[in-house]
């Protein structure tokens, strides 16, 4: 089984740190990705950054709307997203390399239907970096029919 994995990220003034976290979604090493750049009326050049991203990867779509906030700008993504599973990514943050390879392994392993969404460790990247504790390996699992904001 290879699942399309929907990519949903809200984007709003992180020119700073939107290209590492669009390079981390496009370098995973699980590739069935549908990629949600959601420019949530960011007045500086992310709109122009995701556009370009979008020219190069044809798993990219973008989305242009007025400022709504977090929430608004993460259901816009869901309103068009296709794919069997959603990952949020806030546009300061990275992936690991196999991060959905990973969760899609959990998800399969455990025969998880596709109603339900992976969430596991993270690093912080914008001051600190905290590093992922090897010994929780607990998963949470969220109903993809109560991801509206």
């Amino acid at each position: 089984m290879n699942p399309l994995i929907s990519v949903i990220i809200p984007i709003y003034k992180v020119e700073d740190y939107l290209d590492e976290c669009v390079q981390s979604v496009i370098h995973q090493t699980y590739k069935n990705l549908e990629i949600i750049l959601v420019n949530d009326g960011s007045p500086d050049k992310c709109p122009q950054i995701c556009d370009e991203y979008a020219k190069l990867d044809n798993r990219i779509i973008v989305i242009h709307k007025k400022n709504g906030g977090l929430s608004d700008a993460r259901n816009a993504g869901l309103q068009i997203a296709t794919g069997e599973y959603i990952q949020f990514l806030d546009a300061d943050d990275i992936l690991e390399k196999q991060k959905i390879e990973i969760q899609i392994g959990v998800l399969q392993k455990y025969n998880y239907p596709s109603n339900v969404f992976a969430s596991c460790g993270w690093k912080h990247l914008k001051d600190t970096v905290y590093e992922v504790n090897d010994n929780q390996k607990k998963f949470g699992i969220l109903i993809k029919s109560l991801l509206r904001f």
